[in-house]
């Protein structure tokens, strides 16, 4: 059977692509695995402190951190589109300024809105003196999807997103690269918003689907390639039978003259 050197080709490549891509969501999925494996562990150890000392991201993400220090009202900024149990809402986050030298943002919370009035927000309650504030070190204060950056846009206590290297650029202050989404109080302080956070949800699944989706297509490929080789090579195998019988026929009906010519000259 003849081989089609391009048609080969493109189905190889198809393969080779779709089954790299199949190992890598694979890859990812062990990933995530292992991180939901960390954030477990984390949940039962003990809280990391925060102080003046920069910390990496990579270092404190999903940890539980403790940090004392004093909240700035003055600069809280409300996050927009927040629901909570189909209740719209917004999240609090407010700089908070750590004891010893060096500022956290704080999510402090959600707050429900005002549906009749977006600019009326709902009261809670700051304290006024030094606290103890524990949470969850995450990388922002969760984001949303949003149609270009107006609604993110710096001095706006309103907004969609805020990314905490923008906001100490905005501010000044010196921000840890981190937010403290926080989960009480020690002693406990009642302030008015609510903390029940959905749970990290590293989407294993999803990598997994893809992965026998791209595996999936890499066999669709070859069952294409292999289907299209029979085909050619039956086609192929259809035309050689067809000529051989046109050349059968035409071969008889060009000896029969000459067989009548050899009779004439025997009979002469």
């Amino acid at each position: 059977m003849k081989i089609r050197l391009v048609p080969t080709l493109l189905i190889l490549i198809v393969m080779a692509v779709t089954i790299r891509l199949g190992f890598w969501q694979r890859d990812r999925a062990h990933q995530k695995e292992a991180l939901q494996a960390q954030i477990t562990q984390y949940e039962s150890s003990a809280p990391l402190p925060v102080g003046a000392a920069p910390l990496a991201l990579k270092d404190i993400e999903f940890h539980r951190v403790r940090a004392t220090g004093t909240f700035l009202p003055g600069r809280v900024v409300y996050l927009d589109n927040r629901p909570y149990n189909d209740q719209p809402g917004f999240y609090v986050v407010m700089p908070f300024k750590l004891e010893g030298g060096g500022y956290v943002l704080v999510n402090r919370g959600w707050l429900p809105r005002n549906i009749a009035d977006r600019a009326a927000i709902a009261p809670y309650v700051t304290p006024p003196g030094p606290v103890v504030v524990e949470g969850i070190a995450r990388a922002d204060a969760s984001r949303a999807f949003e149609l270009g950056a107006g609604g993110s846009a710096a001095h706006q206590k309103i907004r969609q997103n805020l990314g905490v290297a923008s906001y100490a650029e905005e501010t000044g202050l010196p921000l840890q690269p981190f937010v403290i989404q926080q989960t009480g109080f020690v002693p406990a302080f009642k302030d008015g918003l609510v903390r029940d956070w959905p749970v990290p949800d590293t989407d294993v699944e999803r990598n997994y689907g893809y992965m026998l989706q791209w595996w999936g297509m890499a066999l669709a490929a070859l069952g294409f390639g292999l289907f299209a080789a029979r085909k050619a090579a039956k086609n192929a195998a259809d035309s050689a039978a067809t000529k051989a019988r046109t050349e059968g026929k035409a071969g008889r009906h060009g000896e029969a003259p000459g067989r009548q010519d050899t009779g004439s000259a025997k009979d002469a």
